[in-house]
């Protein structure tokens, strides 16, 4: 086995992964990508694919994601007509207006309790697994992470 010095990091407060910014307190996404998205206009078709592909990449940020972009995964499927009405313009604006407002997700800490909160509507389960840590010297929930699948019928 071989290691290579350049790759490694030693003794950084914070690393940069893929998308991430990983601190030994919290996961956080990296700025220029969602001002990346931010900066799109509403899109079209393929660009459909490509938004959707990008903002699931972090769905473990966005609260209630199933939900949301539900209206935008219907018009993937090559047999519909790909129409941009309001309801998916809305949709596409709540997901980019939650990725560039994403929150900082915390590191669990095993031997703290877990708090998961759930919801369930229009077709789309959510959750959201929080815990209480202390953050800057004080005492705050905060997400660990966000779950949401989409309910498709038997």
């Amino acid at each position: 086995m071989k290691i290579s010095v350049q790759k490694f990091n030693f003794g950084f407060h914070e690393l940069k992964a893929p998308g991430h910014v990983v601190s030994g307190l919290s996961l956080l996404l990296i700025k220029t990508k969602w001002l990346q998205c931010y900066s799109k206009n509403v899109p079209e078709q393929k660009r459909n694919d490509v938004f959707l592909g990008f903002s699931s990449y972090y769905r473990q940020h966005l609260k209630d994601f199933a939900i949301h972009a539900r209206s935008l995964y219907r018009i993937c499927d090559q047999k519909t007509v790909f129409e941009m009405k309001q309801e998916r313009i809305q949709a596409y604006e709540k997901i980019r207006y939650a990725l560039t407002n994403a929150p900082l997700l915390l590191m669990p800490h095993w031997k703290l309790p877990f708090k998961l909160y759930i919801h369930a509507c229009g077709g789309a389960l959510g959750a959201a697994l929080h815990q209480a840590q202390i953050v800057n010297d004080k005492p705050s929930e905060g997400p660990i992470c966000f779950i949401s699948r989409q309910i498709k019928p038997t």
